[in-house]
C-alpha cells in the first residue's frame, strides 16, 4: 500500500486524476491477497478508492487555484449533473455482483487507455461554450462510470472540458475541482450501501477499508501536491501515454482474472 500510494497521488496531481484507475486495481489484489470476501472484493476498492481520493483531490485542487487554473462556476454549472449520476452509479455498483463490476471496471480502462494513447493535445484558444443539455447529459455520464469505477472522473471530465474550449491546465484544475465532488459523494455512497448490506468487512465501514485509507492519506496527499506543481513545467504528452499503456497492462490482468473467477 506504501509503494502504491507514491505513484497514486503523483498521478493524481500531475494529469487532474484522483489516482482511482491506479489505486483500485493495486487494493484489489492486495485484498484478494488477505482473502476478503470475494463477493465484496471489488465494491471494496472502489469504496475505499473514492476514501483516498477525497483529500488528495482538495490538496491537488488547491495547488491548481495557486496556479489560476480552477474555474469553479463549473461546479455550479456542471457538477450538479455529476452528482446525480454519482450517486445513480453508487447504487447501480451496489447491485452488482463483484465479478460484473470487475467486468465493468476492465471494460472502462481499456477505453481510457486507448484514449490516453491517441489524445492529441490542441493549443488553439477556444471560447469556453458549455451549453446546459451537454452539462446535463455529459455530467450524468461521467459521475455514473466514476461511481462504479471509484475515480475523480478527470479521464473524462478533462477531454470534456477540452472539447468545450477549456485550456489544458484549466480543464486540468477544473476536473479536479469536480472530482472532489464526485469522491465525496462516492464515499458518502458506498459508506451507505455497504453498512445497509451488513456485508461485515473486517476492519471496515461499509465499503471502506479503514487501515488502507489511514496508510494512503499522508502519502499521496503528499505526493499530489507536487504532482499539481509539475504539470506546470513540463510537456506531459510522453508520461500521459506511458500511463495509457499502464491501463492497457492493468485492464489485461484484470481480464484475465475475470474469465479465471
Amino acid at each position: 500500500m506504501i509503494l502504491t500510494a507514491f505513484p497514486v497521488g503523483f498521478l493524481a496531481g500531475l494529469f487532474g486524476i484522483g489516482g482511482g484507475l491506479i489505486t483500485v486495481p493495486f487494493l484489489f489484489f492486495i485484498f484478494d491477497s488477505l482473502n476478503v470476501n470475494q463477493d465484496y472484493l471489488m465494491h471494496l476498492a472502489v469504496g475505499t478508492s473514492f476514501s483516498i481520493i477525497v483529500p488528495t483531490s482538495i490538496v491537488s485542487l488547491l495547488t491548481h487555484h495557486k496556479h489560476g487554473s480552477v474555474d469553479f462556476s463549473v461546479i455550479k454549472n456542471y457538477a450538479i449533473f455529476v452528482i446525480i449520476g454519482v450517486l445513480t452509479g453508487t447504487i447501480f455498483a451496489a447491485l452488482l455482483d463483484s465479478q460484473s463490476l470487475l467486468l465493468f471496471f476492465t471494460i472502462v480502462v481499456f477505453l481510457c487507455g486507448a484514449y490516453l494513447l491517441n489524445i492529441k493535445d490542441k493549443t488553439d484558444k477556444l471560447k469556453v461554450n458549455f451549453n446546459l443539455i451537454p452539462r446535463i447529459l455529459l455530467g450524468f455520464v461521467s459521475g455514473f462510470i466514476s461511481s462504479t469505477m471509484g475515480i475523480g472522473g478527470a479521464i473524462m471530465n478533462v477531454p470534456i472540458l477540452k472539447y468545450f474550449g477549456y485550456p489544458i491546465n484549466k480543464a486540468i484544475g477544473s476536473a479536479v475541482a469536480i472530482g472532489s465532488v464526485i469522491s465525496s459523494f462516492g464515499a458518502i455512497g458506498f459508506l451507505i450501501t455497504g453498512s445497509l448490506l451488513k456485508t461485515d468487512l473486517p476492519l471496515s465501514v461499509g465499503f471502506i477499508n479503514i487501515p488502507a485509507f489511514l496508510i494512503f492519506i499522508p502519502i499521496t496527499m503528499f505526493m499530489a501536491r507536487i504532482g499539481a506543481n509539475t504539470v506546470h513545467k513540463i510537456n506531459k504528452s510522453k508520461l500521459q501515454r506511458f500511463f495509457g499503456v499502464f491501463l492497457y497492462i492493468v485492464g489485461t490482468i484484470f481480464l484475465y482474472r475475470y474469465l479465471n473467477l
